[in-house]
C-alpha cells in the first residue's frame, strides 16, 4: 500500500511524463508555484471550465457571465478590504528555515485528531457491521468524544484570535499543542506575524507619472464593480447571477502541493444578488446545488465533505468549503459565502455611486445580499487528475496505468488506430478523424504495436480507441475499444459519432446535477 506522499509524487510525474504540466520556465530552473498547462492539461483544464461554465450559465437563466479586466482601480481593493485586511499569519522556523501559515499548521494538527476520532468510528462500523449507529456511537465513545470536543476547541480559540488579530494568542496555542515542524522536527519558532497577499505593480509610462496598481487577488471585485451595468443592460431580476471565470495572484507565503497552492491561479466564481433576509436560504440551496456538481463527475461521494467556518471573513455572515480528499488529505475545493451587503455598500461609499436595485414587488430599493459560489480552477484540476489516476492489475498478471477521467472532461476523445501502416488501413482512418473533428477532439495514432497505442491512450485518459483492420475495407466496421473495461466491439462507422457522444456529452453529464 503506498502512502500519501508517494501517491503525490506518482501524480506529478504522470502529470509532466504525459504532457499536463509543466514547471514555468524550467530551462531557466523554474519559477516556484508557478506551472505551464501542457498540451493535454490545457485541454482538461478547459473542459472543466466548460462544465462549470455551462452547468452555472446555460443551465441558469437568470445567471449571466463576464469577463472582467485584470487591472482594476487601486481604489476597489480599498474598498474590498484588502489594502488593509487581506493577511495571513506568517511564522518561520529557526533550524529548517522554512517558512509556514500558522494557522495551516494548527489546522492540521486538529485535522489529526480528527483522524484519530475517525479511526475508532472506522474500528466500530466494522465490528458492528450492518447494525451500526454511527451518530449513536460519536456521541457516547468517550475517546471520540474526547478528540473531536478538543478539536472544536483548538479551531473556535485559533478563529477567535485571528478575528481579533491577537497573533500573540495564535503563538500562544501553537506553543501548548507542541507543534513542530515538519521538515526540522523541531519547535524552535519565530514570532508569528501578518503577511499581506497581494501583488503591486505600476501602470503607467514613466516611474514619476505610473499609477500604484495591483494584480487581482481574487475574480469577486469585478462582477460588484459592474453589478449595475450588467442589471441594467440585462433587465435583470433579484435573484440573478453573474458567473466569471479568471486568473488571480497571491503572494502566498506557503506556495507548496504542486498546483493546489499557486502564486498564479484561476477561479470560476458565481455571485448571486437576493433580497435582503433570505439569503441563508439561498446559501444552503447554493451548497446543496455545488455539491451535487462535483458528484455528477463520479469521483466518490466520499471524496466530499463540508466544512463550516468558525473564522468568518469580515464581510460573511456564513460560510462552508467543500472540501476533497486530496492525496495529501482533505483540503478546501470551493467556498460558499453569504457576503451579505458589505461589498456594493463599500463600493458605493468609495465611488459615490449607487449600487442599489429597485424591487418592484415590495415597491423599495436596496443594496442586494450576495451568496458567493467561488471554486479553484487549479484546485479542480488536481482533485480529478488525482482520483483518476490508477494502477491496475489485469487478469492475466500485467498491470496496466490508466487514467479514467469523466469522460465529458477528458482532453481527447477517441483516438483513431490503424491496425497496420499499409494496404490503405492509414488512408481509412484519417476519414475517420476527418469525420469526426468537427464534433469531438480526436487524434491520430500509427506508432508501436496496438497494445502499446492503447496503453499510451490509457494513460492520457482518451475514453476511446478505434481500431481500422483489413475488415474495415471489407463492410465498414472497426474496433471500438472502451478505456475502462477495456471491452472490444464491432461497430459501423457510421455509429461512432452517436456512439462516442453519448458518452462524452455535456448535456448527458449535467442532468446528473
Amino acid at each position: 500500500m503506498k502512502n500519501k506522499d508517494d501517491i503525490f509524487k506518482r501524480v506529478i510525474s504522470h502529470a509532466k511524463e504525459y504532457g499536463f504540466i509543466f514547471q514555468s520556465s524550467e530551462i531557466y530552473d523554474g519559477l516556484s508555484a508557478v506551472y505551464d498547462y501542457a498540451q493535454y492539461g490545457s485541454e482538461l483544464k478547459n473542459n472543466i471550465r466548460n462544465y462549470w461554465w455551462k452547468a452555472m450559465v446555460q443551465m441558469n437563466e437568470n445567471i449571466v457571465g463576464i469577463d472582467a479586466a485584470i487591472f482594476m482601480h487601486p481604489t476597489t481593493w480599498k474598498a474590498s478590504g484588502h489594502v488593509d485586511a487581506f493577511n495571513d499569519p506568517l511564522i518561520d522556523n529557526k533550524d529548517s528555515k522554512k517558512r509556514y501559515r500558522a494557522d495551516v499548521l494548527i489546522e492540521d494538527y486538529a485535522e489529526k485528531l480528527n483522524q484519530k476520532a475517525e479511526k475508532e468510528i472506522a474500528k466500530a462500523s466494522k465490528r458492528f457491521g450492518d447494525s451500526f449507529d454511527r451518530e449513536q456511537f460519536v456521541s457516547t465513545h468517550p475517546r471520540v468524544i474526547k478528540y473531536l470536543a478538543e478539536k472544536e476547541d483548538i479551531l473556535k480559540r485559533m478563529a477567535l484570535a485571528l478575528d481579533n488579530e491577537d497573533l500573540a494568542d495564535v503563538q500562544a496555542l501553537s506553543e501548548e499543542l507542541g507543534i513542530v515542524c515538519p521538515v526540522s522536527g523541531s519547535k524552535n519558532w519565530t514570532d508569528v506575524k501578518q503577511f499581506n497577499l497581494m501583488f503591486g505593480t505600476k501602470l503607467g509610462a514613466s516611474a514619476d507619472s505610473a499609477m500604484d496598481l495591483y494584480l487581482r487577488p481574487e475574480t469577486a471585485q469585478g462582477i460588484f464593480v459592474n453589478f449595475a451595468n450588467v442589471q441594467k443592460t440585462g433587465r435583470m431580476k433579484i435573484p440573478f447571477g453573474i458567473a466569471q471565470t479568471g486568473k488571480a495572484f497571491r503572494n502566498e507565503i506557503v506556495a507548496r502541493q504542486f498546483i493546489f497552492r499557486m502564486r498564479e491561479f484561476e477561479q470560476m466564481e458565481m455571485q448571486f444578488f437576493v433580497r435582503p433576509g433570505e439569503e441563508i436560504e439561498w446559501y444552503e440551496h447554493w451548497k446543496e446545488k455545488r455539491l451535487n456538481w462535483h458528484l455528477s463527475l463520479g469521483l466518490g461521494k466520499e471524496k466530499y465533505r463540508f466544512h463550516d467556518h468558525e473564522k468568518l471573513a469580515h464581510y460573511a455572515n456564513a460560510a462552508a468549503d467543500i472540501e476533497f480528499d486530496f492525496p495529501f488529505g482533505f483540503k478546501e475545493l470551493e467556498g460558499i459565502h453569504s457576503r451579505t451587503d458589505f461589498d456594493l455598500k463599500a463600493h458605493e461609499e468609495f465611488s459615490g455611486k449607487k449600487l442599489q436595485y429597485f424591487d418592484h414587488e415590495v415597491n423599495k430599493s436596496y443594496v442586494p445580499y450576495v451568496v458567493e459560489t467561488s471554486i479553484g480552477l487549479d484546485r479542480m484540476f488536481l482533485a480529478v487528475f488525482s482520483t483518476a489516476l490508477q494502477d491496475e492489475k489485469l487478469e492475466d498478471g500485467s498491470e496496466r496505468v490508466v487514467l479514467k477521467l469523466p469522460a465529458v472532461l477528458a482532453p481527447i476523445k477517441a483516438s483513431v488506430l490503424p491496425l497496420v501502416k499499409k494496404d490503405g488501413l492509414p488512408e481509412i482512418a484519417r476519414e475517420i478523424l476527418d469525420s469526426l473533428k468537427y464534433d469531438f477532439n480526436v487524434n491520430y495514432d500509427e506508432k508501436d504495436a496496438i497494445g502499446r497505442r492503447y496503453r499510451r491512450q490509457d494513460a492520457v485518459g482518451t475514453p476511446f480507441c478505434i481500431t481500422v483492420d483489413h475488415e474495415t475495407k471489407e463492410n465498414d466496421t472497426v474496433t471500438i475499444r472502451h478505456r475502462d473495461s477495456m471491452e472490444q466491439k464491432r461497430v459501423k462507422i457510421s455509429e461512432l459519432r452517436s456512439l462516442i457522444s453519448e458518452e462524452v456529452s455535456v448535456g448527458n453529464w449535467l442532468k446528473k446535477v
